[in-house]
């Protein structure tokens, strides 16, 4: 009994013990600092909280509320931690979990009140545009604050500088809020920093902020990439970084050399300068920093160092090398083998040349695995040239291998079959040539295989395909490649962009397309298909943006069902093929369509009205049909419209004025080889970004409208090809037109942003050219051939000096071709055939390239290079070989006549004049008349060769009847 009273005893007692315990405890976080409590409940009192985040922050227990952390000796407050958790360090906005945060409001001064505050995280916060508050550098105990991404706006307030126990101070800022400075003398004050992130802080502003820096003795990291830093960067006499590991100065608008100060600062290990404006020499320091393990100079364009000097140096731990975007020339030395600890080298887009070096995976390297590191290797858009070494096989730690954009040739390495990590390998645009590894087949872990615009051929099959289970973008376009795969097979991946145009695919469709489901990008244009696209394909496709099977021999109808699974589709393609039948009007559903182009086919029957609903489309082609019916009104709506290309259909309408008004970004309006007719409406110069304008081949009337020379992107010469760049390509979609030029008909695609062309051909207009037109100064094809304009070319169409090609054949114009004509100088086609023009043709400079079919069928033109010379009347009144001349041509004529006889008379006497005098002369010194008579008789004979020629030409002139054609 005594016994279990003695247990029951002790079981009480350790429950009191426990309770006691626990009470202690809770006692020890209930006990936090009254003022701390009630200074986190006025600073709650401030914010706004719609997603109830501080729901915790009640009662008095405030070291249990979230983000906040509490001194374990003296409960006073030490953190306040309200950082967005769901977001580590890019800046979403459009997250969702971003959204969700959402605190904002007033930042209470009452943060004063927490005497021992070291750690204040705000960052990823949704204060919008409201100043850092001041009060923050009273914080005086702070070591640590991130303001970072938090929607704040305006100055950053001088009095942080006060904080001089802060050791980190983040005011990094990628969203649309700036922070900006004035100067950078406050922070001078924080003499404990050693980590400071300003990424995208506006420092415009600041004068000198290299020295205020250079006064901070601890600072470790120093990040102010974006920061619209511009100038040069200055000079420093003497370095207090002797702690400096990172520096970031990328994105930024310098104008300057790298400075000589960097390379001296031994401690540093990541130096990040990337499209900073940087220009002249690499200095060969950088490679013997010793601590040095990565560098990015990229994209600067005017960095220049020689491969062999600058792999000369040791870079002893070096790791990430990126030198893209520059102008590094010469060859890859074998130096490179030393770099044994690279793990990244980008040197894409430079003036890299010769091949690379073929001895790195030889016997001679200390390594038996060359480039142990290396994962990523970028040797892209340069010259390189030979064969792609076999050693790269032996890289067993890449990952992605990019070659594209280079001269090499031969063979793909069989070894690249080994390459079991890697996920994505670029060869295209090239010239290999040979057939295609199998052994890549064997690559399971490759996502992106890209081999397009080689000279590759051979028969594809499944066994290229066998384990490839992670290929998501496969592009083995513009090769010689056959693929035979059979109808059954089943791949072992999903692609998400497969892309096989200019590959023999056909001639039937690939049903095991049928397996992919999810397929966002497929072009198998010029792939030799002539079948009928399946129903499955239509409905399965659910996912597809960018669709081409262009040129091709599909035929039967495009059906209604395709608006039913087109809603992700931005691109559709289906030109020069053999479709029939109408345009399915359900294509009004493809609600984010941007490109559409039918061209080429057999489709008939009238545009439909439902495509107008497209409100987002941005090139539209259906030329080269049998569609009919008139311009739909619907097109009104289209309002990002960028090209309209409606040529060689048989429609028949008005050209509606509000073609003007409705499309303002406008820069290609094709209406060629229909049946429009009326006026040409004066109000298509409204639109503004116009570029090419064909109205040729319909039933047009009335003069050109005067506005013409209005043209604002034609006029602004020194904007073409820059805003209008636009419409050569949307998403992947490479726009094209044929454009009649030249006298002939000539496709533009990659070039066309650079063309700028006015086609009024073959129309019934008639009136005057409009002078205003020759303000169209960067106009380069003018075509009015084959209408009734009369009056005379005006002299101003030496205003348009870009004109490459001047068409106005057929006409009725009269009066002299202008002089200036032959300032022209980029002119290459010039046609003035069959008018009435009457005068001389100039014959200077660029005229003189001129062809006398460029003339022809002006009776009253003469001179070169037409085979009548000029215009003389004798015995009769004849002009060019014919009685047709009036009595003042016939005056103007002997005159000129006139002018030639005392021409040769003149000649004569001078020379007989210039032959005497110095004849006595010489007759007194029998040495000097000697060698001058020798001299004479060389002349004598020259000038009569001379002149005997001069008197045929004159004759055969004469007596030559006039040429017609």
């Amino acid at each position: 009994m005594e016994k279990l009273l003695a247990i029951e005893l002790f079981i009480l007692l350790l429950c009191l013990l426990i309770s006691f315990s626990v009470g202690s405890r809770d006692g020890h976080l209930i006990t936090c600092l009254a003022s701390d409590r009630e200074a986190l409940m006025d600073f709650k009192s401030g914010l706004q909280d719609p997603n109830n985040v501080l729901s915790s922050w009640r009662g008095n227990n405030c070291c249990q509320w979230y983000g906040i952390v509490c001194d374990n000796n003296t409960k006073a407050v030490v953190t306040v931690d309200l950082h967005n958790p769901y977001l580590n360090s890019e800046f979403e906005s459009s997250s969702g979990r971003y959204a969700f945060w959402n605190l904002s409001g007033e930042i209470r001064p009452s943060l004063m009140k927490l005497k021992s505050l070291r750690i204040l995280d705000l960052s990823f916060s949704t204060f919008s545009g409201i100043p850092i508050p001041e009060f923050f550098g009273s914080l005086e105990n702070v070591q640590y604050l991130n303001l970072s991404n938090a929607g704040f706006s305006g100055l950053i307030p001088a009095h942080l500088g006060n904080l001089s126990h802060l050791e980190v101070l983040d005011l990094h800022n990628v969203g649309w809020n700036k922070l900006y400075a004035e100067n950078f003398q406050w922070i001078t004050g924080l003499i404990s920093l050693e980590h400071l992130a300003m990424n995208g802080v506006n420092l415009s502003l600041v004068k000198e902020w290299a020295a205020p820096l250079n006064q901070l003795p601890f600072i470790v990291e120093l990040h102010l990439s974006r920061c619209d830093l511009s100038g040069y960067i200055p000079s420093m006499a003497s370095l207090n970084f002797s702690s400096l590991a990172v520096i970031d100065l990328s994105f930024n608008n310098f104008h300057s050399t790298i400075p000589n100060w960097l390379v001296n600062i031994s401690s540093l290990q990541h130096i990040h300068m990337s499209e900073g404006g940087l220009y002249g020499r690499i200095p060969l320091a950088l490679g013997e920093m010793p601590n040095l393990l990565s560098l990015d100079l990229s994209l600067n364009y005017q960095l220049t160092v020689s491969c062999s000097q600058l792999f000369s140096k040791r870079w002893e731990k070096i790791e990430f090398l990126e030198l893209s975007w520059n102008k590094i020339h010469g060859k890859l030395p074998l130096t490179l083998k030393n770099m044994t600890s690279l793990i990244l080298l980008d040197l894409s887009s430079n003036a890299v040349v010769d091949g690379i070096p073929s001895f790195i995976g030889t016997e001679s390297f200390p390594c038996r695995n060359p480039l142990p590191n290396m994962q990523l290797l970028d040797l892209s858009l340069n010259q390189l040239v030979g064969q792609i070494p076999y050693w790269l096989g032996q890289l067993e730690n890449l990952v992605d291998l990019d070659l594209g954009n280079n001269l090499f040739e031969g063979p793909i390495p069989t070894s690249f079959g080994s390459l079991q990590n890697l996920a994505n390998l670029d060869l295209a645009e090239n010239k290999l040539n040979g057939t295609l590894p199998s052994s890549i087949g064997q690559l399971s872990g490759l996502s992106t295989f890209d081999v397009s615009s080689n000279q590759l051929e051979g028969i594809i099959s499944e066994i290229h395909f066998s384990k490839l289970i992670n290929l998501t973008f496969l592009d083995l376009s513009s090769n010689l490649f056959i693929v035979n795969i059979s109808s059954n097979w089943m791949p072992p991946f999903q692609v998400r962009v497969l892309i096989m145009s200019s590959c023999i695919l056909g001639p039937t469709f690939p049903s095991w397309l049928q397996s992919q489901k999810g397929i966002e990008h497929l072009d198998l244009s010029n792939a030799s298909i002539s079948d009928f696209i399946p129903n499955w394909f239509w409905m399965g496709m659910t996912n597809l943006a960018f669709l081409s099977l262009s040129q091709n021999q599909f035929s039967g109808e495009i059906p209604e069902s395709l608006g039913e699974t087109c809603n992700p589709l931005e691109i559709i393609d289906l030109s020069s093929n053999k479709f029939h039948g109408m345009i399915p009007s359900s294509l009004a559903n493809c609600s984010v369509l941007k490109a559409l182009d039918l061209s080429n086919n057999n489709l008939s029957g009238a545009i439909p009205k439902s495509l107008g609903q497209l409100q987002q489309l941005e090139l539209l082609h259906l030329s080269d049909n049998q569609l009919v019916g008139k311009f739909p009104p619907s097109f009104m709506n289209l309002s990002y419209l960028q090209t309209l290309d409606l040529g060689n259909n048989e429609l028949s309408d008005r050209i509606p004025s509000w073609v003007g008004d409705g499309f303002s970004d406008l820069a290609i309006l094709n209406l060629r080889s229909n049946a429009f007719f009326g006026e040409v409406p004066h109000e298509l110069s409204k639109l503004s970004s116009l570029q090419v304008l064909d109205l040729g081949e319909n039933d047009l009337s009335g003069s050109i409208p005067v506005s013409f020379g209005d043209f604002t992107a034609i006029t602004q010469k020194n904007q073409i090809g820059y805003d209008i760049s636009m419409i050569s390509q949307v998403g992947s979609y490479q726009n094209k037109l044929v454009v009649n030029a030249k006298g002939q008909s000539l496709m533009y695609t990659k070039t066309l942003y650079l063309v700028t062309s006015i086609d009024l051909s073959g129309n019934n207009l008639s009136g005057k050219i409009p002078h205003e037109m020759t303000k169209l100064c960067g106009l380069t094809y003018l075509n009015l051939s084959r209408n009734h304009i009369t009056g005379s070319i005006p002299e101003s169409i030496s205003n348009m000096h870009h004109l490459l090609s001047l068409d106005l054949s057929n006409n009725q114009l009269t009066g002299s071709i202008p002089q200036n004509l032959s300032s022209l100088s980029f002119l290459g086609t010039l046609n003035l055939s069959y008018n009435n023009l009457s005068g001389a043709i100039p014959y200077t400079g660029h005229t003189t390239t001129f062809e006398a079919s460029s003339f022809v069928g002006n009776p009253n033109l003469y001179g070169c290079p037409l085979p009548v010379r000029c215009l003389r009347h004798g015995d009769g009144h004849v002009v060019n070989g014919s009685n047709r001349g009036t009595s003042n041509d016939n005056e103007a004529n002997d005159s000129d006549g006139f002018i030639d006889e005392w021409f040769y008379l003149s000649l004569g006497l001078g020379f007989a004049t210039g032959l005497l005098i110095p004849f006595f002369i010489l007759a007194m010194k029998r040495s000097w008349s000697d060698a001058y008579f020798d001299f004479l008789e060389v002349v004598i004979v020259k000038f009569l060769v001379f002149m005997r020629r001069t008197r045929i030409n004159l004759g055969s002139t004469k007596i030559k009847p006039p040429h017609k054609e």
